[in-house]
């Protein structure tokens, strides 16, 4: 006697070597011998033997179509032989009944399993639906394999069309179009990203980069919705002053200016005036809230993102010729340049001129301070501020750290809208120039007074701290030992940075004598914190990021095939004359500090991917090693490797130099 039995989901079969009413002990025709239970055997049978029924079966079941054998059975419940009794118009072999056991195996659509060796037919509503799902899903293989046919042919499907967005940065994997674009990959060896190019759907590297910051932080667009300015408040003094601002020719953020007057006796009264947005953007206003999403002002090549729509920026900006709303913090100087009181004041400042770098830099700079200046509009007032501003950093015991390091320009010819087109020129210039380290001083001057001013009065603010590590953020006063002062709060920068606003909010009710909008321990002052940090990091990195793509995109333009750089520690190098930092590993017997010439194998500006192999040492003198350790070498070391990035930020403090519309990181 032979088994046909169940095990482990498969038909197997066997000679019965004994047999009780709840087990059978049996041997396969391998020679295996096993214990199976009763319930499991399907069908009993002398003929043929073990090892052949299920291979005569085959050509038997191919000729049994499930469609017809659905039509053929009843409603109700049945058992497999009675099934091929019917079926067969006889009493069904042991080879048939177990055909058509099989026919109904694996045919689930048509027929439910309901029991051992017994089935039901699907009804026929649901057999419809199945058997719709099943045609649904046999198109999309054919689409899919007709998908991965044209994208191995580098033509993109046109079901591809309206998903690029989402294929290209938040990719579906449930989708069809999606798991053909994996299938193509997988079959040509290419990362969706650079099949995708190569089949026309990335308009440009440049676009790429774009659009995939777009759509993590403004995935609805860089659109402000409509808005109305509150009234701004009535009665304010009128300060007797002339200001003026200092920055690049492109600031249209123009967030400071100064001031300067005489005390017979004394010394100088120095202004240090900061648009007060604070006086019509109120905490919960419609305003606030755009603030509130952006958080920061985004800056990159060629373009900038604002905080503020274009309007509050331009009734609040410290624009020459208006008499400008401003926070105002007053200096006493003697004339040892000692800094013996302040004062705050709310007020309208009217400024004069809106001095640019470009305009001032060739008369006022480190060799015509040392030569004698010429006679030029405000001369004597740069003077001035100069003479403070080394006096403050003398104070400080922290010299500038940007001293000596390049900022870089990137200059875009062309429309970005066809940024394939576009050229970029890059200019390099030192840091540390008089205006930069004028305007520095006297930022960190107003921060760090205006820190300790709400920390006096108990007013909760956002403060920068460094205690013995990297900046932090905190709503605590603590010390800022980068900077060497006691206390520091960004104040100074409320038209592009949300901590400056908030800020502003509680300084204007500290001088105000009112209520501070936020209170002691508040929520919404530590969320508005965190958020700010994690954004304005995010910013900065994509900044860098464009900045790294502009500079490979130089590379690509001058056609340049080797490069020189210097070593900067290990296989680090700085390449010359480009804000780019990379690890080149062939670079390993050059020392920190030399000069080296590299071959530049590979440029992909898809990825940022940059690869150069080292060819010679051009010279054997180093260059001192203080002249390293530059802003963008330590972000580029603590990206890779989350090291101490406390002179970064100390750099990055003072880079309010500048006062352009480049963040202050």
């Amino acid at each position: 006697m032979y088994v046909l039995f169940e095990e482990d989901g498969a038909f197997k079969t066997a000679t019965v070597l004994t047999d009780n009413d709840a087990s059978l002990q049996v041997e396969t025709a391998s020679g295996k011998r096993s214990k199976i239970k009763s319930a499991n055997v399907l069908l009993r049978y002398k003929e043929p033997a073990p090892g052949e029924l299920l291979a005569r079966c085959e050509p038997l079941v191919a000729e049994i179509e499930a469609e017809f054998l659905w039509e053929c059975a009843s409603d109700g419940e049945f058992h497999f032989c009675d099934f091929a009794d019917e079926y067969f118009g006889h009493k069904a072999s042991a080879v048939e009944a177990t055909a058509l056991l099989q026919a109904l195996h694996s045919a689930p659509v048509y027929f439910h399993r309901k029991g051992k060796g017994r089935y039901r037919k699907a009804p026929a509503d649901i057999l419809a639906a199945a058997l719709a799902g099943l045609e649904k899903k046999r198109q999309q293989a054919l689409a899919i394999e007709r998908m991965v046919g044209e994208l191995k042919a580098f033509s993109l499907p046109p079901e591809f069309e309206p998903l690029l967005n989402q294929l290209l940065y938040k990719p579906d994997r449930n989708r069809f179009e999606t798991k053909a674009l994996e299938t193509a990959c997988s079959e040509m060896g290419l990362t969706a990203l650079h099949l995708l190019d190569r089949c026309g759907a990335i308009r440009s590297a440049h676009d790429y980069h774009f659009q995939r910051f777009l759509n993590e932080y403004f995935p609805a667009g860089t659109g402000f919705p409509e808005f109305e300015f509150p009234a701004l408040p009535n009665g304010l003094p009128r300060a007797d002053v002339a200001a003026f601002s200092i920055d690049d020719a492109a600031t249209t953020e123009i967030d400071d200016a100064f001031s300067l007057q005489t005390l017979a006796g004394i010394g100088w009264r120095v202004g240090i005036h900061i648009a007060a947005p604070g006086l019509g953007i109120v905490p919960g206003s419609p305003l606030d809230a755009i603030a509130r999403d952006r958080l920061s002002t985004v800056y990159m090549p060629g373009n900038k993102i604002t905080m503020l729509p274009d309007a509050a920026v331009e009734r609040f900006t410290l624009a020459a010729g208006r008499d400008c709303p401003a926070v105002s913090l007053y200096l006493t100087v003697t004339s040892e340049f000692e800094i013996t009181a302040h004062e705050s004041r709310v007020e309208i400042v009217p400024v004069v001129a809106n001095l640019r770098h470009h305009d001032v830099e060739p008369l006022f700079n480190a060799q015509t301070v040392v030569d004698g200046l010429a006679d030029f509009p405000f001369r004597n007032e740069l003077k001035t501020l100069w003479d403070l501003a080394n006096a403050c950093e003398g104070r400080r015991g922290k010299p500038s750290a940007m001293q000596g390091n390049n900022d870089y320009n990137f200059a875009i010819e062309g429309d970005l809208a066809d940024a394939e087109n576009c050229r970029v020129v890059i200019s390099e210039r030192k840091r540390g120039s008089p205006l930069d380290k004028l305007v520095a001083e006297l930022m960190i001057v107003a921060n760090s007074t205006w820190g300790g001013l709400l920390a006096e009065k108990g007013i909760p603010a956002i403060y920068r701290a460094q205690t013995g590590g990297k900046v932090r953020m905190t709503t605590s006063p603590q010390p800022h030992d980068g900077l060497g002062v006691a206390q520091y709060a960004w104040s100074s920068s409320p038209l592009r940075r949300y901590v400056d606003l908030v800020n502003q909010w509680q300084l204007l009710a500290c001088v105000k004598g009112e209520a501070p909008y936020f209170k002691p321990k508040s929520d919404a002052l530590f969320a508005a914190m965190r958020d700010f940090d994690l954004t304005y990091a995010a910013y900065a990195e994509f900044q860098r990021g464009m900045e790294r793509y502009w500079s490979l995109r130089w590379l690509k333009q001058e056609g340049l095939e080797t490069i020189d750089a210097t070593v900067r520690r290990e296989d680090l190098v700085k390449f010359d004359h480009l804000p780019l930092l990379q690890r080149v590993p062939s670079v390993t017997s050059a020392k920190p500090g030399q000069r080296v010439r590299l071959k530049i194998e590979a440029i992909d500006l898809l990825t940022l991917g940059f690869s150069c192999r080292y060819l010679e040492t051009l010279s054997e003198t180093l260059v001192a090693v203080d002249d390293l350790d530059d802003e963008s070498e330590l972000e580029f070391i603590a990206t890779e490797a989350s090291n101490d990035v406390a002179e970064a930020e100390a750099a990055a403090e003072n880079g309010e130099a500048a006062a352009s519309d480049s963040p202050t990181v």
